[in-house]
């Protein structure tokens, strides 16, 4: 294996450990032995196992943002309600289980270190994309409404857990269609 394909396959083994057992229940030893390399290969590529939970983070968030940007039409008539199924269909497809971004802030919160920070950035930019797009459709109140909004899609990944991905999706797309209709 080459040194990137490498890197790549134990950030998709970390990923997916981290995503099924946490971030605390998986260590280096199991990693390296399901990514079958080297203990000198991680370390060459990462640090530390916080070094390794910030790249896979990092590499889910981007993975999420291209999703996201491939399902929504900025200039189509309801851009919120695409940003909601779109947001679905990742659930389904990639976080059935919950969200990587909030366990994070669980396992690291007020340890002051760089995974904390990058969870909670990860929720902050999802704010200011909705803010953003309630601007550039003219909607008032852009704070409210990507509040509001926000907080649907935090639902739905909750409640992905309990009832599905598309059961979820379907209730945030009907409560999703209420807030923008109710908004100016």
């Amino acid at each position: 294996m080459s040194r990137s394909v490498k890197k790549d396959t134990l950030l998709k083994v970390a990923e997916r450990l981290f995503y099924e057992h946490g971030f605390r229940g998986v260590g280096l030893k199991q990693i390296i032995s399901e990514a079958n390399v080297a203990t000198m290969t991680l370390y060459n590529h990462f640090y530390s196992k916080d070094n390794l939970v910030e790249e896979v983070l990092k590499q889910r968030e981007e993975r999420y943002w291209s999703y996201l940007d491939s399902h929504v039409e900025m200039d189509s008539d309801s851009p919120f309600i695409l940003a909601v199924r779109a947001h679905g269909r990742w659930l389904k497809e990639q976080s059935y289980k919950g969200d990587m971004f909030l366990r994070a802030i669980e396992d690291y919160a007020e340890t002051d270190n760089e995974i904390e920070n990058i969870a909670r950035g990860h929720k902050s930019k999802l704010l200011k994309y909705f803010q953003q797009l309630a601007g550039r459709k003219g909607k008032d109140n852009e704070r409210d409404l990507a509040n509001q909004l926000t907080l649907l899609l935090e639902g739905t990944t909750s409640m992905t857990t309990l009832i599905g991905a598309e059961k979820a999706t379907e209730y945030s797309i009907a409560m999703a269609r209420m807030l923008v209709r109710h908004t100016s």
